[in-house]
């Protein structure tokens, strides 16, 4: 089992290094860069402005510096262009850019913010308790009710209870998070009916006056609406998988052998069906968890007004924040392949008959 982990461990530097090699050419192929950015700001256009030409359109006229082309240049001084393109380091080739931005990353230094002038490892750490928030405490609560609502599926299938929650389920995940997110401020943050619960943030004004219990009721208090929304639009899929997991293992010859030697059901269902079934689920949480933590909240923080790591990349992505697109890429990148790393070791915890080793050879 160790030389598999070392050998997935290795594996990471090139999987790593495709994913930015990647993303690093469809970026330079994206339209309306900094420096157009910087130069509409400049001539009083607005930055997005640009179009699907990919530069900034307004001036009439286009200037050439170090190899590029700008419309909308007109009027601005050569030398100031060129020492924009080196303010932002475009003044370099992209592949001599790519192999700075390597050397950088292998020292773990990610460079600093083009829109906020901040270094994008301290904006991380900042957004990284609203993350962390929404994606710990929704994923947990999604796997305490989708197991045990899938094993009792499961158990009943075909009776009223799995058809009325199989409905109840399909319509929860047919419904956006972000619209039961809307409906939630509606009904219960003073947009037409009651005010029971705060409307943005992660805690109130006044929350380092409060004591300590104080302060986490606080917390959970802001926590209910966006981490509800979260878990309406997510637990759905869990649900069907696990359900569909132990009727599977159930109609096993194994489960009707342990029937037969006396058991009761429920020393069948947890003694011997729930190891096996359970296998799918655990290889599955840490994309569930990543896909909540990193993408799923994205529009859950716009609603709710929390300043998170989704919200982050997405703004970063439209002001062309090349530092903050990669640098959160590859910290992105770098959890995910750690989790599915951590996932296939948990399957051999659950069922030490799994060995990765032997069948890799």
């Amino acid at each position: 089992m160790l030389a598999y982990i070392l050998r997935r461990l290795l594996l990471i530097i090139p999987t790593l290094l495709g994913i930015l090699l990647i993303n690093f050419i469809i970026i330079q192929a994206a339209p309306g860069g900094p420096v157009e950015q910087m130069i509409a700001k400049l001539e009083g256009f607005d930055a997005a402005s640009g179009g699907a030409t990919g530069r900034v359109s307004g001036g009439g006229g286009e200037v050439a510096v170090a190899g590029s082309t700008y419309r909308g240049a007109q009027g601005l001084d050569p030398d100031l262009i060129a020492e924009i393109e080196r303010m932002y380091g475009f003044d370099k080739s992209a592949p001599e850019r790519f192999w700075i931005m390597l050397k950088n990353y292998a020292q773990l230094d990610f460079g600093v913010s083009f829109a906020r002038d901040t270094q994008v490892i301290d904006l991380i750490i900042e957004k990284m308790p609203v993350s962390i928030s929404l994606g710990l405490w929704s994923t947990l609560i999604t796997y305490l009710i989708s197991i045990p609502l899938g094993i009792a599926k499961a158990t009943r299938h075909g009776s009223a209870f799995d058809v009325w929650t199989s409905s109840a389920i399909i319509i929860g995940y047919a419904i956006p998070a972000f619209l039961f997110a809307i409906l939630m401020i509606v009904l219960f943050a003073g947009g037409s009916y009651w005010d029971w619960f705060p409307l943005r943030g992660l805690t109130s004004n006044n929350f380092d006056e409060l004591s300590l219990g104080g302060q986490i009721l606080d917390y959970f208090w802001h926590l209910v609406l966006p981490v509800t929304a979260l878990v309406i639009g997510n637990f759905a899929t869990l649900t069907l998988l696990t359900k569909n997991s132990f009727l599977d293992e159930i109609s096993k010859q194994y489960v009707i052998t342990a029937r037969a030697k006396g058991l009761s059901n429920h020393q069948v269902l947890y003694g011997h069906v729930f190891r096996n079934a359970m296998l799918i689920i655990i290889a599955g949480f840490p994309s569930a968890f990543l896909g909540i933590f990193f993408t799923g909240s994205m529009l859950i923080e716009v609603v709710f007004s929390l300043d998170g790591l989704g919200l982050l990349g997405f703004e970063s992505i439209v002001n062309r924040d090349y530092p903050v697109v990669f640098g959160t890429l590859f910290i992105f990148s770098l959890f995910g392949l750690l989790a599915k790393l951590l996932s296939d070791v948990s399957y051999t915890l659950v069922d030490p008959r799994i060995d990765f080793d032997s069948r890799e050879n």
